[in-house]
């Protein structure tokens, strides 16, 4: 029996992307960041709906790199307090610590994995000197995010999202990544579109998209706007001649390469098919758990695209999780935890930082959940194997 995995290909039409990838490659004279990194900003812009993209090296340096611009132009200062997702990916959390803030976990539902407007509710009650949220937008799902946004809005929180998860889901019309300040997406290779590695920033915030620029690449402003150029220099008295070497604020070096972008361009083409097919799997899965009590059902009704690269099951309790995971794994089904679990059971979370937040609903997905793949490329023979053990295995556990 052939193992269905997490992911097939290192991106969407593998063999054909290659051999454009060679042939590029090969008739380049620049390999660092350049046109095909602009290109692919550019597209990005246009399919995400936002006005500004930043590509970066990683969906992780996207993170700490929209951190790091926020104190940078003083709009988060050392030790404020940063809400943020009980289930989340490691860097999404860790450039909080690294960069002197202080994050305060918020608990999810359990039927959407997500923050909701009643969880971030009862977190401001207990934190009312917080300054921002950075959500995890989790496997393609969202709670009520437009509620999320008008408390955010009403009590000066800044809102960011971390969308890695969830390229091209929408909830009431509106495209995950477009109801924060900014967002932060991820290609690497198990991801929605691949570049083998990278990440991008969106905005429609024109100085933030400046100092992102400026902070991606040493400090200097070789790839800012002219106007933005004159302007530090002016700022800084900074000679013509030494303007070229000069640094202007705390940065890194997290260009991506032009192969990077190449790769972009070709898989930004396939789009709408990549989210298109990830939907319609979704579906297949989503009726068949319908029909299994084992499972707690998810909460979708408000969104109107779901776009994943992986499908959550979260089971009633730790006796059915194990057998439902000896079977996947019998099944030669990969499978993974529900993301990084609840963070705060982390290694580095606990060395680093002393929590008594409660989150009982990640705590739950931590200890009886489990999420296997979906990528465009299954088959129908994959999909069923995996929908006839949602929809027709009953576990006795008597």
């Amino acid at each position: 029996m052939d193992r269905i995995k997490l992911i097939k290909s290192t991106f969407l039409y593998e063999e054909k992307t290659k051999k454009k990838l060679c042939n590029f490659i090969m008739d380049s004279n620049i390999l660092s960041m350049n046109s095909e990194c602009r290109k692919f900003e550019e597209k990005f812009s246009e399919k995400q709906g936002r006005k500004y993209s930043v590509f970066v090296s990683s969906g992780s340096c996207a993170n700490l790199l929209l951190i790091q611009a926020m104190l940078n132009i003083g709009k988060l200062k050392k030790g404020d307090k940063i809400f943020a997702s009980s289930l989340t990916w490691a860097t999404n959390i860790m450039p909080i610590i690294q960069l002197g803030l202080v994050p305060i976990l918020l608990d999810v539902e359990e039927n959407t994995l997500n923050v909701s407007s009643k969880t971030l509710t009862d977190g401001y009650v207990k934190n009312p000197d917080v300054k921002a949220l950075f959500l995890t937008n989790a496997l393609g799902l969202c709670s009520d995010i437009d509620e999320i946004k008008k408390i955010c809005t009403v009590n000066n929180i800044s809102l960011f999202e971390d969308n890695c998860e969830s390229l091209g889901s929408e909830h009431k019309g509106t495209r995950m990544g477009n109801f924060g300040i900014a967002s932060t997406f991820s290609f690497f290779v198990g991801h929605h579109l691949s570049t083998i590695e990278g990440g991008m920033i969106c905005t429609d915030d024109s100085e933030l998209c400046e100092n992102l620029k400026l902070i991606r690449a040493h400090g200097w402003t070789r790839n800012n706007s002219e106007d933005f150029k004159e302007r530090k220099k002016i700022d800084n008295v900074v000679d013509d001649f030494y303007s070229i070497y000069a640094f202007y604020d705390l940065a890194y070096n997290f260009r991506p390469t032009e192969i990077n972008g190449f790769i972009g361009n070709q898989q930004i083409a396939y789009w709408d098919l990549i989210i298109k097919k990830r939907e319609e799997n979704f579906f297949k899965f989503y009726k068949a758990t319908l029909k299994n009590d084992d499972i707690i059902q998810l909460k979708v009704q408000e969104m109107n695209v779901i776009s994943n690269f992986g499908f959550p099951l979260l089971f009633r309790n730790k006796e059915l999780f194990e057998k439902y995971k000896k079977l996947f794994e019998k099944e030669n089904i990969e499978i993974r935890p529900i993301i990084a679990g609840n963070i705060a059971k982390q290694p580095f979370f606990k060395k680093y930082i002393e929590s008594d937040n409660p989150c009982p609903n990640a705590e739950k997905i931590h200890k009886n959940g489990f999420y296997f793949g979906n990528n465009p490329e299954m088959n129908e023979s994959e999909i069923s194997r995996i929908t006839n053990i949602l929809a027709n295995y009953k576990i006795d556990i008597a």
